[in-house]
């Protein structure tokens, strides 16, 4: 398996009796998009931070290639885990630019910062966001942020990028740009997966589209296969 597998996972919050996710199985795979679309509280946040090692399943198994992530010692578990960014729907951004932030994550991976300076710089071009460059986080408005935060995730190379709501804060153009970047990075060969209730987004960008329902998959498929989905939330 190229890419993190969750298989039969159960899972709930600390103090809870109701289970937020019940058998879930599914594949994240390098060089697809995979979609999560479904109502609130489905619990599609939940599979990505399982997924990103950011949640211990109560039960079943989660694979970073191969591996069982919680089942390798302290150093492999984070050597895997650092091939998998997960992004917010709430951008958290640290003091300073957005070329601070986005240059913060190929030097915290050991890059020159001459080098790394140069990825953020180039990102931002590529997303016709240079005039994000010198400009502070506190002048940024929600949907400047959020473009950052996943830029910040990008410009770390990840096996594997996990999204949690990328368009929410982003007007029309910013979507369509989006777009066009998930599309690259996935013609590169990173595994995407993205919750969200853009259902263009699903559409126009996702191999498979898995819909979650009250904590398990409903269906999962190609976007033309669970098309009816859309005209149901």
């Amino acid at each position: 398996m190229n890419g993190i597998e969750l298989r039969e996972v159960w899972f709930r919050y600390p103090g809870s009796r109701e289970w937020t996710l019940r058998g879930v199985s599914l594949e994240i795979r390098r060089g697809e998009v995979l979609a999560l679309v479904g109502p609130n509280g489905s619990g599609k946040t939940t599979i990505l931070k399982l997924a990103g090692g950011l949640y211990r399943p109560s039960r079943g198994k989660v694979k970073f290639w191969r591996s069982n992530i919680w089942e390798v010692n302290g150093s492999r578990r984070l050597e895997l885990r650092r091939m998998v960014v997960y992004v917010h729907e709430r951008p958290i951004l640290l003091r300073g630019t957005a070329l601070d932030n986005i240059a913060f994550a190929p030097l915290l991976r050991g890059m020159p910062r001459e080098e790394a300076v140069r990825r953020a710089e180039e990102l931002l071009s590529d997303t016709e966001s240079a005039y994000l460059s010198r400009k502070d986080r506190r002048e940024m408005s929600a949907g400047e942020a959020q473009v950052v935060s996943i830029l910040r995730a990008v410009a770390a190379s990840p096996r594997i990028l996990l999204l949690d709501e990328p368009t929410a804060h982003l007007d029309r153009e910013k979507r369509g740009v989006m777009t066009g970047l998930i599309g690259k990075l996935r013609s590169e060969g990173m595994g995407i997966a993205i919750a969200t209730h853009d259902h263009l987004l699903a559409l126009r960008t996702a191999d498979r589209v898995a819909v979650v329902e009250n904590g398990v998959i409903g269906s999962i498929g190609r976007p033309s296969e669970v098309l009816d989905f859309f005209k149901i939330y």
